[in-house]
This record gives C-alpha cells, structure tokens and sequence, in this order.
C-alpha cells in the first residue's frame, strides 16, 4: 500500500473514531430541561413542615429540601434570587403539599 494511501486510510479512521466517541459521550444532560424557575431563598420558618428552600416553578410556589449533588451549585454561596433550569415532580406525601424534588438543576 503507498503512503498515500495510508493517510487516507488513516485519516477516514480518525474521523470514524471521533463521531464514535461524540455519540458515546452525549448524555442526558444536554436534552432540554422541563422548566424554569428562580430560587428566592431559605424557609427559616419554624413549623412542622417549614424548612428548606422557596422557587418560584410558571408562577407558584413549591419548596424543596436539596437537589442532585452534581448540580454544582452551594445555595449559601449564591445571591438570591437565582434563576435555574429544572427537572422536577411533587414530592409524594409531601409536607406541605407543595414541596418538592429536583432531579437535575442548572443555574441559567
């Protein structure tokens, strides 16, 4: 085979190799998230079913305890309030009613 041909060949490997690994390496992470939302702050209210922390979800108001450590994000380092992209769904049995639980969150 001539040397030409070699680096041909090589070079289409190459190429192969790359777009192989582009698509092994897509996840999740980069399909659009299911909503927006602004974290306004801590619930420092004392109640049987206060704690956590208030975001605002298309207009109403749910609470949430902590989302996925990978997020990235330390809520007691960040300014208030703080506009995130969102993956979530009504914690079940809930207390209250509006408390939730963040699968994956990203600060915009």
């Amino acid at each position: 085979m001539s040397s030409k041909k070699k680096k041909i060949v090589f070079f289409e490997c190459l190429v192969i190799f790359i777009l192989v690994i582009g698509l092994i390496t897509c996840s999740k992470s980069d399909e659009a998230y299911q909503s927006k939302g602004v974290i306004t702050g801590q619930d420092i209210t004392m109640c049987a079913c206060c704690g956590g922390w208030f975001i605002t979800i298309d207009g109403e108001n749910y609470r949430f305890d902590s989302f996925p450590a990978d997020s990235g994000i330390i809520l007691e380092k960040e300014t208030m309030p703080l506009p995130v992209e969102l993956d979530w769904q009504i914690k079940p049995g809930g207390c209250p009613a509006n408390r939730i639980i963040i699968q994956r969150i990203k600060k915009i």
